[in-house]
This record gives structure tokens, C-alpha cells and sequence, in this order.
């Protein structure tokens, strides 16, 4: 007879071996892996199967489900705080519906109902409210990002159609999804990763892909590749394998104060002027992408370098100077 600890210790150790192979494993694979007769990781098998979405194919593969495998995390009531305004600004800054997100919410909520009731009520109100909002219900976009994630969790390529709207065409890519991420400018979300033949890294916006399937052909992410520093350097995800760019604003005295409240970049140097003004300066991999943000100060700031986004900023000032004089 096989004591309860004993038993525990082998239904622990056969989900961590079944997470660990994500193609499955034969009972016989698991038996011997397991130690044991193959009778009892059968038994082991079905009970495992009352706790967690276990699954067997056509050819007696056995694995989890990873849509519906449950990961159990503990938080302080400091992380659960970041992991809701996290959340929160997420769907604050993205267009379209995203139940995955709410339900998300509701269990942080519930998870905190019981150590501090305030919190969670406010944490699960705020998912009535995504589910409740004007945001886009999007099925085929649903279903991309929720291809896109596998595909990045499982290291498996994603066969992809993206639509270019300069272009006004379709095209289908091989795609191995390196990266996922928000992007609070263009208010969606993006996916960077290689596309088969190609050498350079790719940037899909997700809501621009028609649609996506999974393929079962692995792919690895370049060891030599950090994306972390690659995006160190960039304003938001624009990325550049040459030098980064030096940018030097000059701030009015008005919106001085502003400026120097956030941390824009991690490169930024700050320098008050006897006048109040503000010269701000910081290394960026593509300026052009910092263009909307310099737009929105308006007359407050002035592009002092480079020079090629100063002259942008210059033909926007005179066409909306030209805008306007004919409105009047």
C-alpha cells in the first residue's frame, strides 16, 4: 500500500512531468520516468485527471491542457495592487474586447474578498466594467492574440495573414513570436518576432493580422538575442540595430515642472535654465516614433536635435499654420 505522502509526491511529480513534455508522454514513458509499474501510472493518471484538464490523443500521448491549467501564484497585497493597475491600464489603452483580462480581475478579486474586502470589490467592479465597455468585440482578433500567445508559450511557428494598410493587400508569413506587447501610442497591442527567410525582426500590430494557426514546427529564440536591451534604447517599440539617436528638447517655463515629474526614458538628462526653461536630452533608437508625444506639447517645446526631426516638426507647424488660415 502506497501511503498518501508517497502518492501526493507522485501526482506532484507526474504534473511537472507533463508540463515539462509538451508533446506528451506514453503511459509506459511516464511509468518508467515515474519508477513504477505501468498499472499504477495509469491510476496515477486518472487521478491526476480529476484536478486538472489532463488530455490523451489518437496516439496515447498523454499532457495538459494548457488552456486550462491553472497556475498558482501568492501574492502580497503590494503585487496584486501592480498586477491591477497593470491590468487596468492595459484595457484603458487597447480598442477592442478582452474577456481574458476581465476574468483576470475577478480572480484577483476573489482571492483578496477575504483579506481585504474594499480592494477586492473595487478589483472585481473594475471587471464589470470591462465587460460592461464600449470596447470592440472582436472574435477574430480574439482568436489571433490567443493564437499568438500559444505559439509564443509553446515555441511553436504560427502561420500568419497580415494585413498592410498602405498597401491595401494580404500576405501570409511563417511567424515565431519572440515577444508580445502593449503599445500605448497606436492604443494596441504588438507582436515582434522573425519570419521564416528573413533575417530581421518583424513588428505585426495584432489587430492588422486577418488570422493565425498554430503549426506544430518548433522554433528557439537566438540565445544571442536580448529584446529587453534592444528595446532599452527605444521610445516605445521601435527598435534599430544602429546607434541610438541623440534627442535634446528645449521646454517652456510653463510646462517645465511637467517635464521633470516623469522619467520619458531611461536615458534622459535634465537641465533647468536661468530663464525657467528646460533643455531635456536622451538616446533613442528611432526618433520618429517620439514624433505624436513632441506634437502634443505644442508651442512649449522646440526640437533642438536632430536635425531631421526638427525640420518634421517645422512642415507640421506650417501645415497646420496653412490649416488654419484657411478656416479663418
Amino acid at each position: 500500500m502506497v501511503s498518501a505522502e508517497i502518492k501526493s509526491e507522485r501526482l506532484m511529480e507526474l504534473e511537472q512531468l507533463l508540463l515539462a513534455h509538451r508533446s506528451g508522454l506514453r503511459r509506459s514513458e511516464i511509468a518508467r520516468r515515474l519508477g513504477v509499474h505501468r498499472s499504477t501510472a495509469s491510476r496515477y493518471v486518472d487521478e491526476l485527471s480529476r484536478s486538472l484538464p489532463v488530455l490523451e490523443d489518437n496516439d496515447g500521448r498523454i499532457g495538459i491542457d494548457r488552456n486550462g491549467y491553472l497556475n498558482n501564484i501568492r501574492l502580497t497585497i503590494h503585487e496584486s495592487l501592480a498586477l491591477f493597475l497593470a491590468c487596468r491600464l492595459m484595457t484603458d489603452r487597447t480598442d477592442r474586447f478582452n474577456p481574458h483580462a476581465a476574468a483576470a480581475l475577478r480572480k484577483l478579486g476573489s482571492s483578496l474578498a477575504v483579506f481585504s474586502p474594499t480592494i477586492a470589490a473595487q478589483i472585481i467592479s473594475e471587471a464589470d466594467r470591462i465587460d460592461g465597455s464600449g470596447a470592440r468585440r472582436d472574435p477574430a482578433y480574439l482568436n489571433v492574440i490567443e493564437t499568438l500567445t500559444h505559439g509564443w508559450s509553446e515555441g511553436r511557428l504560427v502561420e500568419l495573414v497580415h494585413h498592410s494598410i498602405h498597401k491595401n493587400v494580404d500576405k501570409a508569413y511563417t511567424f515565431a513570436v519572440y515577444l508580445i506587447v502593449p503599445y500605448a501610442v497606436g492604443q494596441s497591442v504588438q507582436v515582434i518576432g522573425k519570419c521564416q527567410g528573413e533575417d530581421n525582426l518583424r513588428t505585426f500590430r495584432i489587430d492588422r493580422i486577418v488570422r493565425a494557426a498554430l503549426t506544430e514546427a518548433p522554433f528557439q529564440v537566438p540565445l544571442e538575442l536580448d529584446l529587453v536591451k534592444l528595446l532599452g534604447a527605444a521610445w516605445g517599440i521601435w527598435y534599430s540595430d544602429a546607434e541610438p539617436v541623440d534627442v535634446e528638447l528645449r521646454f517652456s517655463a510653463q510646462v517645465a515642472h511637467r517635464v521633470r515629474e516623469t522619467v520619458w526614458h531611461t536615458s534622459q538628462e535634465l537641465t533647468d535654465m536661468p530663464d525657467g526653461k528646460l533643455v531635456w536630452r536622451a538616446r533613442i533608437a528611432e526618433p520618429r516614433e517620439m514624433f505624436p508625444w513632441i506634437r502634443g506639447w505644442g508651442a512649449d517645446v522646440e526640437v533642438l536635435s536632430p536635425a531631421e526631426l526638427r525640420q518634421r516638426m517645422a512642415d507640421e507647424v506650417h501645415a497646420m499654420a496653412e490649416l488654419y488660415t484657411m478656416e479663418k
